[in-house]
């Protein structure tokens, strides 16, 4: 099996991190050889957040070089345009359909960008869109399962098995996080389920 490369962006506090974590562990237990990198930036401050996973029977850098990355997951509309060029000819991009307005178009410093969901579409061919924040706040009934409504989609993009991301949840909402384990499990299920329908 080739090496599987997988590039999540977003901004601080949307939970990409936990989700990479996920990502890597659940490859891990499939048992292929995972390597990850995180950039955290000015993460606590709204700021650009990105963690890289890449898996298979041997990696050997946790890198991703611009242009080839196999899964673009984007947690931000603009932060999927900003990161477009990573993904390689034929790749996916994951895309969570939400606008986060940069504190520099909010103070009028900037213009907000015109046309984003066109743009979006325009700049990957094999795109799939999932309104997240919207099913983790109506359907979930938690805002802050949007994470794990992703973690859903992208599990539809892997070659492993459900079990296995479910294990891998189990692994990594253990201790005093295990109260969160249901509501997170509810969201993955509903964001897997979305985004097979959307394949």
């Amino acid at each position: 099996m080739k090496t599987v490369s997988v590039s999540l962006v977003g901004v601080g506090g949307q939970g990409i991190i936990l989700t990479a974590d996920l990502l890597a562990r659940a490859a891990a237990i499939a048992g292929y050889d995972v390597k990850k990198s995180e950039i955290h930036g000015m993460a606590q401050r709204g700021g650009s957040v990105t963690s890289q996973v890449r898996f298979g029977e041997s990696v050997a850098s946790p890198i991703i070089q611009h242009g080839t990355a196999d899964i673009l997951v984007s947690f931000d509309k603009v932060e999927a345009l900003r990161s477009a060029g990573i993904l390689a000819v034929g790749g996916t991009a994951l895309v969570n359909d939400m606008y986060l307005v940069p504190v520099t178009v909010s103070s009028g410093q900037q213009p907000p960008v015109e046309n984003l969901d066109g743009r979006v579409k325009a700049a990957f061919k094999k795109l799939v869109m999932i309104d997240a924040q919207k099913v983790a706040s109506e359907e979930v009934g938690n805002a802050r399962t949007m994470n794990m409504v992703i973690a859903g989609a992208l599990s539809v993009l892997c070659p492993f098995e459900e079990a296995i991301w479910l294990k891998a949840m189990e692994e990594l909402l253990s201790g005093p996080k295990a109260a969160l384990l249901e509501v997170n499990r509810r969201a993955f299920a509903i964001g897997r389920q979305r985004a097979s329908q959307e394949g």
